[in-house]
This record gives structure tokens, C-alpha cells and sequence, in this order.
């Protein structure tokens, strides 16, 4: 499960056209549905912090956990120009450790698709269960393995900027349903670029196998969404958002 390094420091350039904003309310309003408008929340595989961000100005005591230092030095940054008090863990998110428990878990972008064995899946949903209020909600979004296999496996992206440009080639490999990025960068430094190269690796899930390691967790599935929407996911959905929800500590403690 690598970690974003060289990428980091152009990464919210090339993610401007993702609408955080809009997933963060979308986020958000199923919070509020489930009656959690405060408290403590986990963004797992924060990268940034974007999104941490945006969830702290809604009033929410955000942790963000995420493996790459240099992204965590970057939402740093944002922590200290927003004044939000936001707790940031360098730690892998299949083995994140908290000082307690937090009323929601939230895992966007699909950050979950980096871990590409299931049974690692499986263990990792069971740590988010363990660190939830009774009944607390877990939401997150991932990529599936229709869209790795008929959208994005074996396409090359490239996007050029005046600070920086990027090569994104994917391969996928449709029996083991891993889908390689190599990623090639260039920044500006003064009038010449520096290079660096990053290889990343995606598991494309099934709606099963996300359902059946939730349930391994021990964890209620709500709701599986066609994207960032409240329609029912179909065979075609290419990132669904699960809503799941915390079973087995005694409500009354």
C-alpha cells in the first residue's frame, strides 16, 4: 500500500476539479439524518485534508489518519492557515489505533480501493467497527471493478500545467482484478522541471465482496448509493457509497 510522495506536492493542483464541497455535504447529510451534527469523526485516508477540513467547519472534531507523511505535512499547512483543531496520525489505515472511540468514520475517494486483499479489507472495517460509538456510522465511497475493467484499466491520462504535468498510464489485470498506476511527474523548478515517479496499485471490489467483509467486520450494511447520490447501485455503478453502521457493543454503556 504505497504512499503518496512525489505526488503530494502537486496533488491538490491536479484534484481541483474533484467537488469536495459537494461530497462533504453530501457526507455531512447523512450524518445529520443519523442524528450526528457533532462530535468526533475520523476521516481514514485524509490525505491533504481536504475534506477534514470541511467537515471541521461544519463543527465536527476531526482526527484524519492517513500513511503518507508528505500529504499530512500538506493538510498540516491547511490546519495551521484555518486555525481548525484537527488531529492528524501518520499511520497505515489497516492498523489505524485511536485514544477512543469517534461517533462516525468517513473514507472518501476512494481510499479504500488501496487495500487490495480482501481479507485486509475485512480486518480493517473491523478496526473501524471497534473504534465506533454504539451505533455509529461508517461512510465511505469506492471505485468498482466495472469501472477498472470497462472505463479506466489500460487508458493513459495526462494533464499539463505551467507548474507542473503529469502522466497517469493504468493496467489492469482482470484476473486479479488489480488495476497498476504508474505515475510520472514533472514540477517546475525555476526554468527547468523535476521529475518523479510513483507506482500505485488498486483493487477493483465487487458489491458482494464489499458486503461480505462488513459482514465478516461485524458491521450493518444500510445503504450501497450509485455515486454521490441517494439511487440504488446497479451493475454499472462505477463508485458506489456505503453507508454502514456499528453493531455489537451494548447501547447502554
Amino acid at each position: 500500500m504505497d504512499a503518496y510522495t512525489g505526488f503530494a506536492e502537486v496533488y491538490d493542483t491536479f484534484m481541483d476539479n474533484v467537488p469536495y464541497a459537494e461530497w462533504t455535504e453530501y457526507y455531512a447529510g447523512i450524518l445529520k439524518e443519523n442524528g450526528i451534527r457533532d462530535g468526533l469523526v475520523l476521516d481514514l485516508g485524509c490525505g491533504t485534508g481536504s475534506m477534514t477540513e470541511l467537515l471541521a467547519g461544519l463543527g465536527y472534531d476531526m482526527i484524519g489518519v492517513d500513511n503518507s507523511e508528505e500529504m499530512l505535512e500538506i493538510a498540516s499547512e491547511k490546519k495551521a492557515a484555518s486555525g481548525h483543531d484537527i488531529l492528524y496520525l501518520l499511520q497505515d489505515m489497516r492498523e489505524f489505533e485511536l485514544y477512543g472511540t469517534v461517533r462516525a468514520v468517513i473514507s472518501a475517494c476512494d481510499s479504500v480501493n488501496y487495500i487490495t486483499e480482501p481479507e485486509e479489507l475485512a480486518e480493517t472495517f473491523a478496526l473501524v467497527n471497534n473504534y465506533l460509538d454504539p451505533g455509529g456510522l461508517f461512510l465511505f465511497d469506492f471505485n468498482t471493478e466495472y469501472k477498472y475493467r470497462e472505463i479506466l484499466g489500460d487508458t493513459t491520462i495526462a494533464e499539463n500545467r505551467d507548474e507542473c504535468s503529469f502522466i497517469w498510464e493504468n493496467f489492469y489485470d482482470p484476473q486479479e482484478r488489480i488495476n497498476e498506476y504508474d505515475l510520472t511527474i514533472f514540477v517546475r523548478e525555476g526554468e527547468l522541471y523535476r521529475k518523479f515517479e510513483e507506482t500505485h496499485f488498486q483493487r477493483g471490489y465487487t458489491v458482494r465482496e464489499v458486503a461480505d467483509c462488513l459482514r465478516k467486520a461485524g458491521m450493518e450494511l444500510v445503504a450501497m448509493y450509485d455515486g454521490f447520490t441517494k439511487e440504488q447501485s446497479d451493475e454499472e455503478s462505477t463508485r458506489i457509497c456505503v453507508v454502514a453502521r456499528e453493531c455489537g457493543k451494548n447501547r447502554a454503556e
